[in-house]
């Protein structure tokens, strides 16, 4: 049985591009492949405290998880919902493939450099994160890691620490499946992920750490909140709707959003909508879709008690801890630790 293993972000609320490009897409995925795949979902707590979190990080943990099963995660013996830091075998391995990993290929990561610049120090575990999130999927022989763009560079690094181990120890960890392959698992047949625009300046991506409200949608707005958002979302002067992400990117956000929040196929929003003039009535049509949309979530979210999320911890750790201890052991062995 293959794994498909998934981290749940937890370092501040949620907003819609997170829901719409990682958690819908997830929970259909694991909602799909339930009954012949493991499905982990692991909370990563751990790489939660390298950078400032916004609220309180336990608060965090339990709200996140209620939003998966709110979108509709279903749950049975193949599904695991733990906390990284509950599974102490995620640190160990990290300190030993640590030793697998060179310094040239983290001082090459993208991310690192970017969250560096301009900085005079960085904190180690910024610039190590990638390594425990090797150890987090090898822990688990997972061969389906979906992540969106900015985290491949990362899964190709897990690849080649994995390769490199297996290399000189023998065949212990299970190698990831390329990038490529882990977007097409997520329904990306262009192999890229879902980017959802920043409503304010659509040629960036929607982030919570965007200034100036207007620029996202948050799941825990209003559906009035967030259809005025919609309303006021920047577009562009050329008059006809188009999909054309390069020199209508307003509009094409907007119109990849009806999609997905209406579950329906791309094109044939895309179709409906080709050739019209008037931005107005996409507005109003995506602005009333996503009020429906959050108002169903927030309702299932409202309905899902904590001792629900102690239960899945309770049940998803105990089976975490049994599997992790089983390839750490395996490790150590290989190394000569044991």
């Amino acid at each position: 049985m293959k794994t498909i293993l998934t981290g749940l972000r937890i370092n501040s609320d949620l907003q819609l591009g997170n829901y719409l490009g990682a958690i819908a897409p997830m929970v259909r995925l694991a909602n799909a492949h339930n009954k012949d795949h493991r499905i982990n979902f692991f909370i990563p707590d751990l790489h939660s405290i390298i950078s400032n979190i916004d609220g309180d990080l336990q608060t965090n943990i339990i709200r996140n998880v209620k939003y998966y099963l709110a979108a509709g995660l279903e749950i049975n013996d193949n599904v695991h919902i733990y906390r990284q830091s509950y599974v102490p075998a995620h640190s160990e391995l990290n300190w030993i493939l640590n030793c697998s990993a060179t310094m040239g290929e983290l001082n090459r990561m993208t991310q690192y450099k970017e969250k560096g610049e301009g900085k005079s120090s960085v904190n180690v575990g910024i610039f190590d994160y990638p390594v425990l999130m090797a150890a987090d999927i090898l822990l688990y022989d997972a061969t389906y890691v979906p992540v969106g763009e900015d985290q491949f560079q990362h899964l190709e690094l897990t690849r080649n620490i994995a390769t490199r181990f297996n290399h000189k120890y023998g065949e212990i960890f299970t190698i990831p499946a390329p990038t490529a392959e882990q977007a097409k698992a997520m329904g990306q047949d262009d192999g890229k992920g879902i980017r959802i625009r920043d409503l304010t300046n659509p040629e960036k991506k929607m982030s919570k750490s965007t200034p100036g409200e207007n620029s996202k949608i948050m799941l825990s707005d209003t559906p009035a909140v967030a259809a005025k958002k919609i309303m006021s979302a920047t577009t562009d002067s050329v008059g006809t709707i188009r999909f054309d992400m390069f020199n209508q990117p307003g509009i094409s956000n907007l119109l990849q959003i009806e999609a997905l929040v209406t579950n329906t196929p791309l094109q044939e929003v895309i179709s409906t909508w080709s050739g019209e003039t008037s931005y107005g009535d996409l507005k109003q049509k995506v602005a009333s879709s996503v009020s429906t949309m959050l108002a169903e979530l927030q309702a299932k979210f409202a309905a899902i008690p904590d001792e629900l999320i102690y239960e899945l911890f309770a049940s998803g750790e105990k089976y975490a801890n049994e599997a992790a201890n089983i390839k750490l052991l395996a490790v150590q062995k290989a190394v000569n630790l044991r």
